[in-house]
Formats: C-alpha cells, structure tokens, sequence
C-alpha cells in the first residue's frame, strides 16, 4: 500500500537549519531531495497556507483569503478571525462553502482516507478537512467522518507548547504510522512557530525549540525508516508552512486611514482593515468605492507600506477582490539582523482585536524575503536523495506531489506533482 506521511515544523525558515541546532534535518537532507527556492502564498499566514496545501489552490481558488478576513454578510463587511474553531462553518453557512474547492482528505477518502494531527489554531487544523470526509485531532475538538466527534478519551489534549508536540508526536507515530496506516498522515507541529511569536529569533529560547522540533522530525523519520524496512512504499514530506521576520514596529492601519479622512470611524465597516501579521488586507465597502483612488494614492504614499496590491492585480499574487477585497499591503521589511544577528524584521499591521504583537520577536504575512523562505525535504519514489532542487516550487505543490504518489488525478490544481520535474 502507497501512503504519505507529511511532517510540518510551523514556521521554520530554512537558512535556520544547521547542524548547531537542527542536526537531524541537516542528516535527512542527504537523504531527501531539498527544495532551494521553496516558497509559501500571501499572507504567508498558517491559516491560508494550511487551505493552499489541502487543496493545492492559491487563496483565489479556495477562498480562505487571509488569518484574519472579511465576510459579506447582508451587504455589509464582517470582519473575521479565520483562527477560530467554528469559523469555516461559519463560512459553509454564509457563502455556501467552508473552501471553494476539494480538499485532500476528500480526495483520499476512498482509498485509505486522511488522518490529521495538529498542534496550531483551529482554523488552520480544520482547513485540511472543513467538511469531515476524514479525522482531524485538535485540542478544540477532534472530529471523524461527517465531523463526528470523537470520544472524549480519544481526542486530542494538548496546549501549544513544546512538550505537547513531543506527546502528539508520539501518539502519531503509535496510532498513524504504525497503527492506522492511512493513505494520508499529517503531523502538524505548533513549534517553532509558537517560541517564535514571544522569544527573539536567536535567542536561548528559540535555539531550544529549534532543537526540540528538529528531535520531533527525527523521531518521524526513524518510524517511516522502520515501516519502509518493511517494504512500505511511503512517501515522506518533511516542511515548513512559512518563515519569521523580528518585528521593530507596530502600525495603526486603521488609525491612519482615519486621520486622512480615508475610514470614518476605527470600528466603522466601510474600510476594514483586516492584520495578517506583517501584512494587510483592505477592504471596501461597494457604496464607499469612490475613496479607492484616494486609498491607492495614499498607500503609495504610506512609510509604513512596502508592497502594495490593489484589486485589478491581485490576481499575480494567487488572491481575488471577493468580499470587496480592495488591497493587500505587505508590510515594509528589510535584511537587517535583530540583536542576536537574525537578518530580517519588519514592521507589522495592529490586529483590530488588540492582540499585541512582541516587538523584537518574530512574526510573518508578509513578501519580506525571510517569512517567503520555508523548506521542503522529501523522500521516497520520485526524489533523488542529496539532490537540491533550484527550480522553483511552492506550498500548491505539496496536495498534487501527494496525489500523484498515491496514484490518483490532480485535476483543479494550480499546483503541479514535484515527481514528474525531478523524472526525465
């Protein structure tokens, strides 16, 4: 029987992988094939990036545009936390669809089906298999086919910290490696990303969690090694969803567009400003539409703004205007090191909600060149083993490279099976 065990360490970025702190990673490298220009979709947010490897579509297509976005409910814009447990039925309720387009797990649900073990927000967990075709294991619910729950004393309790991945790694190896032995496993990691958020890039604390993560992966690996000894043809994907920036300032959005007369009020819903970390989206309200020259010009004015993309062109960077999506800003960012000599910070956008972001710790959402540098290491069928891939892949790769191993169509992707570039 074909399987596929994904692994994902949540915000690693790749120039952090060294034999210091990640020796592990560093050894599967030689084994595995290693993607040099890997890179993620905007926002490079958990959330999105979660629905663009479920389903192997950019945002556009699937429709989870942002962590934080904006429904149109009753003509008006609702602003949404994407993070939390019940949001894409929320979504299912209001649009018609949790995501727009087939995920693995129903792609999968014949043939072994899907099991999902995570450690990040709801949301994100829940993405890979909104409409229960498969399992999914979170601390706030853990669901079977149909979203039936599953028994208190089967479901998952964890806390996102680093001694709860080591306990959910274990049960995974145990219950889906060995036991189940689904066509699909996913191992979702909450670290180092969850360290990241409120310790310094560089710090002891993150060395630390950088160094447990690496410990996790191997523990993995060794399993599959031992199933593959076995004669198991397994395909073994080892990555990361997005990497981190340091952040040095954080900026008022709403305020801003305020003051110039561009947003009525800061919780007014003619203008919304939804964070994404070190990135923006901007919404706008049908009847305001006549504010979007002044909004596009003052943007470009902004010293707070680096990249910006307005509707006509959200297209190039795999998003659509739905729900009066107006403009997405990635926040300036720069190649500066942090003090522990970590290159890379950026400015962030004030979430609504007031959750603060820790200056002088990491964050992502952005285009900064670091948050856009996650890896890939993948081993089995297919993959030359020390070999680095140059050309460039993306996180729409991983669901038809998964299908293609499993033998089955990848039709309505944007993605295409990394096997068929590396054979030939």
């Amino acid at each position: 029987m074909r399987r596929t065990i994904l692994v994902t360490l949540d915000g690693l970025r790749r120039d952090l992988i060294a034999p210091e702190t990640m020796p592990h990673l560093v050894a599967f490298s030689r084994r595995a094939e290693t993607f040099a220009d890997y890179r993620t979709v905007f926002p490079s947010c958990t959330r999105v990036v979660s629905a663009s490897i479920a389903t192997g579509c950019f945002p556009a297509r699937h429709e989870l545009q942002g962590n934080s976005m904006v429904l149109v409910e009753n003509g008006e814009l609702v602003p949404h936390d994407a993070g939390t447990p019940d949001f894409l039925q929320h979504k299912r309720n209001i649009t018609g669809r949790s995501l727009a387009v087939p995920t693995l797990a129903e792609r999968v649900s014949t043939i072994g089906g899907a099991i999902v073990f995570s450690n990040v927000s709801p949301g994100a967990a829940y993405a890979h298999d909104p409409d229960g075709y498969g399992h999914v294991y979170h601390r706030a619910g853990s669901f079977g086919p149909g979203r039936i729950p599953i028994p208190e004393p089967d479901a998952l309790h964890v806390q996102p910290d680093l001694g709860s991945d080591r306990a959910m790694t274990e049960r995974f190896i145990h219950e889906v490696v060995f036991g189940r032995r689904p066509a699909l496993g996913i191992l979702w990691l909450g670290d180092p990303d969850a360290t990241q958020h409120i310790s310094p890039l560089g710090s002891a604390e993150h060395l630390e969690a950088l160094r447990q993560s690496d410990l996790r992966a191997q523990e993995v690996i060794e399993a599959v090694e031992a199933c593959r000894a076995r004669a198991e043809d397994i395909l073994l994907m080892i990555g990361s969803d997005h990497g981190h920036q340091t952040v040095t300032s954080v900026v008022d959005i709403d305020q801003d567009l305020v003051a110039a007369g561009l947003k009525d009020s800061e919780p007014s819903r003619d203008v919304i400003v939804s964070s994404n970390g070190t990135s923006a989206l901007i919404y706008v309200h049908p009847d305001c539409s006549d504010r979007l020259g002044a909004l596009a010009a003052h943007l470009d004015r902004a010293a707070w703004a680096g990249r910006i993309v307005s509707a006509d062109d959200l297209h190039r960077i795999g998003q659509a205007p739905h729900h009066q999506l107006a403009f997405a800003v990635s926040m300036r960012a720069n190649d500066e090191p942090n003090a522990y000599g970590v290159r890379g910070t950026s400015l962030v956008a004030k979430p609504s909600s007031g959750k603060a972001d820790r200056l002088g710790c990491g964050q992502h959402g952005g285009f900064g060149a670091y948050e856009q540098s996650p890896f890939l290491m993948i081993s089995g069928n297919g993959f030359a083993a020390g070999k680095v891939r140059e050309t460039a892949a993306t996180v729409v790769d991983i669901a038809p490279t998964i299908l293609a191993h499993l033998r089955l169509a990848q039709d309505g992707m944007d993605g295409a099976a990394l096997q068929r570039r590396s054979e030939g």
